[in-house]
């Protein structure tokens, strides 16, 4: 397989987060969470959907072919991809306006875990938290998080991953796999010493593939946290990557360009797009939200 992705599609979003294929549909969905849109896009590259929030959006969870859970800036909103319709779900921290939800991904339970922080970033360490949504309800899990990331799991939905992105360092942690629930205390997976630990993902064989912003790089982990390769990406901020394709072994990367000076655009002109690569392992369908 080839070890540096391409570009994919040239959306140079200002936050591109929150990357999942939707198998039911055949789409890649993705996030520009500073333009409150999500958007998405055939194999083919073409973009299919632009859709706007009244605020910040960042991560979904798949519902059925139709809809998907959206977790935005105070709330968890089901979204109608036919109608294009929004139903407000749940509170998320409403009354912390200076906070917005960011990481989320779908345990093997059905379970949404979604992460929040400050709309200021690490201005205000410790304002975030992580929840779980499943069943209708909302259960706070931890708090007291600066930047929520990397939050993926075991294909068999017992080990739960999670980074605050400032300490640089990648965590497990048993769960429930009939719950989504943590069961026992957090380890350390991985440390990370180039760039910063963003956006993860499981492949079918247990390996995390961890985004490194400011770190030009995609880095497979083992499930003993060794590296076990590196994907170099020509952009300076990836963020999260993502399997999808007809075979779950296209690899898709989202990126950033926020806060980047003119310079630094001029060198990395498509900072903010999605790339993408095909690799030698599949990724696995992303789970549907247990409602």
């Amino acid at each position: 397989m080839t070890t540096k992705a391409e570009l994919f599609i040239d959306s140079r979003c200002e936050l591109g987060e929150g990357p999942f294929w939707n198998h039911l549909v055949g789409r890649l969905f993705w996030f520009d969470i500073l333009n409150n849109t999500l958007f998405s896009a055939g194999a083919d590259g073409r973009i299919v959907d632009r859709l706007t929030f009244d605020d910040r959006a960042t991560a979904a969870a798949m519902v059925d072919e139709n809809k998907l859970v959206v977790a935005t800036a105070g709330a968890l909103v089901e979204l109608d991809l036919v109608a294009g319709t929004k139903r407000f779900l749940a509170s998320l921290e409403a009354d912390k306006v200076g906070n917005r939800s960011n990481d989320s991904r779908v345990n093997p339970a059905g379970g949404f875990w979604i992460g929040t922080m400050s709309r200021r970033g690490d201005a205000d360490v410790g304002a975030g938290a992580v929840y779980q949504y499943r069943s209708g309800q909302l259960e706070l899990l931890f708090d007291r998080v600066t930047i929520p990331n990397s939050i993926c799991f075991s294909p068999d939905g017992g080990t739960a991953y999670f980074t605050d992105t400032p300490t640089r360092q990648i965590l497990k942690r048993p769960v429930d796999p009939a719950t989504g629930l943590p069961v026992g205390d957090w380890q350390l997976f991985a440390e990370v010493d180039r760039g910063y630990p963003d956006g993860s993902v499981v492949d079918s064989e247990g390996f995390l593939w961890n985004a490194r912003w400011e770190g030009f790089c995609v880095v497979r982990h083992a499930p003993d946290g060794s590296i076990d390769r590196v994907i170099e990406v020509p952009t300076s901020r990836p963020t999260c990557p993502a399997f999808g394709g007809a075979d779950f072994k296209t690899l898709y990367i989202t990126s950033a360009r926020e806060h980047m000076s003119p310079e630094e655009l001029a060198a990395d002109v498509h900072a903010g797009s999605v790339f993408a690569l095909e690799t030698d392992v599949a990724g696995l369908p992303e789970p549907l939200l247990k409602l």
